[in-house]
């Protein structure tokens, strides 16, 4: 059964804050369904008050795209995770990944231990979903995104989470196609894309600053879209019939340009 689509925006915290208040209730007017935040610590507020304040600015859903397992202990991301769900009534979800490319410096300038290879920061992921099942008990489910790209990850993930976003970069659709195919067989899950890449720009905190978009391009890359709301409306339809997503998710500073996208899609 084809999903109905949903669209979501990454929105950190980049300006003076009634500049971003303003940008999150555009947002929520334009019928995204969920305002995202990524997890850069010192570089913008936490995630758990950012997410509270644009729960109780707007109906929007919230979530983090993603936590950072190695930043904090398994039962510190859980507990808040819990919290949020309790405090916005269910309208949060948990996107959690095994960290960004690079992370190991980052954990080394904040002084934290630099946990094993990404393969073994699973256990943490899977650590971290126990704990919030726990917490949650039986009257309440916080979904749990997972940014996945490695056989483990996927594995894990077909698992434990109800979405599942694959940590792409240039590889092509084909690629994609496969990974896309083995989350179709087992059941309800998912899917989305993240698309950092709209045009030439490139979204803060969605990629690397050094993202060539030409190449992504030449590569049939699915990080990007045509910048013509019009064409992207006509890729996107493609890629949920051709591959199975539902969920797209933008940065922030798209998200006014591709109004009329969502307007058009929402809901089908």
């Amino acid at each position: 059964m084809t999903r109905l689509f949903r669209f979501g925006v990454v929105a950190p915290l980049r300006t003076d804050l009634p500049t971003w208040r303003d940008r999150v209730r555009r947002i929520a007017d334009s019928g995204y369904s969920t305002l995202l935040v990524p997890d850069f610590p010192q570089m913008q507020p936490a995630p758990g008050p950012m997410l509270a304040t644009v729960a109780a600015l707007t109906d929007l859903r919230v979530g983090t795209w993603v936590y950072a397992s190695p930043l904090r202990p398994a039962w510190l991301t859980a507990w808040e995770a819990h919290s949020l769900s309790l405090l916005t009534e269910g309208r949060f979800e948990m996107g959690i990944g095994t960290g960004r490319p690079g992370i190991e410096d980052e954990l080394r300038e904040k002084g934290l231990p630099v946990v094993p290879p990404p393969n073994e920061r699973l256990a943490q992921v899977r650590e971290t979903v126990r704990t919030l099942r726990e917490l949650d008990g039986p009257d309440l489910h916080t979904p749990v995104a997972m940014a996945v790209l490695g056989p483990k990850a996927r594995a894990l993930a077909a698992e434990v989470a109800d979405t599942v976003t694959f940590a792409l970069g240039d590889q092509p659709r084909g690629e994609v196609e496969r990974l896309a195919r083995d989350f179709r067989t087992i059941g309800d899950v998912e899917l989305a894309l993240a698309v950092p890449v709209i045009g030439d720009a490139v979204a803060p905190h969605m990629a690397r600053p050094d993202t060539d978009p030409a190449a992504l391009r030449a590569a049939d890359a699915l990080t990007v879209l045509p910048d013509d709301p019009a064409a992207a409306a006509e890729e996107i339809q493609r890629r949920r019939e051709e591959i199975g997503f539902s969920y797209f998710i933008f940065g922030a500073d798209f998200a006014d340009r591709f109004a009329p996208v969502v307007a058009e899609l929402a809901g089908r």
